[in-house]
């Protein structure tokens, strides 16, 4: 463990990624869906633009900082947040000041820009919370645990550069599997990350996921991919909600890990017009009994579906079957 000889922040501070727009000749711009990125592996695909030619990536970002324990204690001053964009391999470095939110005292938000002539393969994004410690200027009190990785090629938002979806039978595999023989896919939130079970005892399924032949099974490889990420979104909520560290006043704690993340990113949905905080508050009395919890559930499908884009693919899938239907009749 590392010492400082200053006193250092002791809560978690927290970011992720709102928004990616990609900046082209004569100033074009691609505002990125929010498949480019990933709360849960806190990665941004840069690759998944739709043109080649792109020349900067403008990144909005939002840093969560315990300011409440910055003014109880007084240590330290001119309080600042900044993010920092660093590779390695090009040894590039940008730095971007955050901008406290005035409706929230804990929330920080800004943009970062990178300039693709100075990036070759993956960025790290970090964010620190700057002041004033011991009368000495410009002291790092506090930092986000893990970077934010900015790939600039990939398509797909993963960390470990493979996605973690496995095809195993349900009816011969681990025994608490074998309950679900009947299910085309399981969540599976029990490990480090989660992780998608795909039931290869359902006939059809591990080809139609993985399927680049015709184009109706291509379509329906999308909407069945949109349906599993909507899965994936509504197991993590509930596993981030049901894990929750809890104050000795009864306020529920943001877990500083992707739970986290993820809680910060569906809860304006769940719970609309209310502070992260007051999201979670209401959440958390829900859950345990003091309200309706069942009330809420549309609302986590909606957000889990918005996030999943499935009104997008939904309604692509809904023009490309017209347009097969019509070359088909041509």
């Amino acid at each position: 463990m590392k010492a400082y000889p200053y006193p250092r922040l002791t809560g978690a501070v927290t970011m992720r990624v709102t928004a990616v727009c990609l900046r082209g000749p004569a100033d074009s711009r691609e505002q990125l869906d929010s498949r480019a990125y990933s709360v849960v592996e806190q990665v941004v695909a840069l690759g998944r633009a739709e043109r080649a030619d792109w020349q900067t990536a403008r990144i909005a970002l939002t840093a969560n900082v315990p300011m409440g324990e910055v003014e109880a204690k007084g240590y330290w001053s001119d309080v600042a947040v900044v993010a920092v964009l660093t590779e390695g391999a090009t040894n590039a470095r940008t730095v971007a000041r955050l901008d406290r939110n005035t409706d929230s005292g804990r929330d920080w938000s800004g943009e970062i820009e990178l300039d693709r002539d100075y990036h070759s393969d993956r960025a790290s994004l970090t964010v620190h919370v700057v002041a004033t410690a011991g009368e000495v200027e410009g002291r790092i009190i506090a930092s986000t645990d893990q970077e934010w990785m900015i790939d600039v090629t990939a398509d797909t938002p993963l960390r470990d550069r493979e996605l973690d979806v496995s095809a195993v039978s349900f009816a011969r595999g681990a025994e608490w599997l074998r309950s679900f023989r009947d299910a085309p896919w399981i969540v599976d939130t029990a490990g480090r990350m989660p992780a998608v079970r795909l039931n290869s005892d359902f006939e059809g399924l591990v080809a139609l996921v993985e399927s680049q032949a015709s184009k109706v099974e291509s379509i329906v490889g999308e909407m069945l991919l949109a349906q599993m990420c909507a899965d994936v979104w509504t197991a993590v909520f509930h596993t981030a909600v049901g894990d929750l560290e809890i104050e000795d006043d009864g306020t529920p704690l943001f877990p500083p890990d992707w739970r986290g993340a993820v809680l910060r990113e569906m809860l304006p949905d769940v719970v609309p017009g209310r502070s992260a905080e007051d999201a979670l508050r209401e959440v958390h009395m829900r859950r345990a009994g003091e309200g309706s919890w069942m009330n809420l559930q549309p609302r986590i499908q909606y957000a889990a579906a918005r996030r999943a884009e499935i009104p997008k693919v939904l309604a692509g899938a809904v023009r490309d079957i017209e347009r097969f239907d019509q070359e088909t009749h041509a």
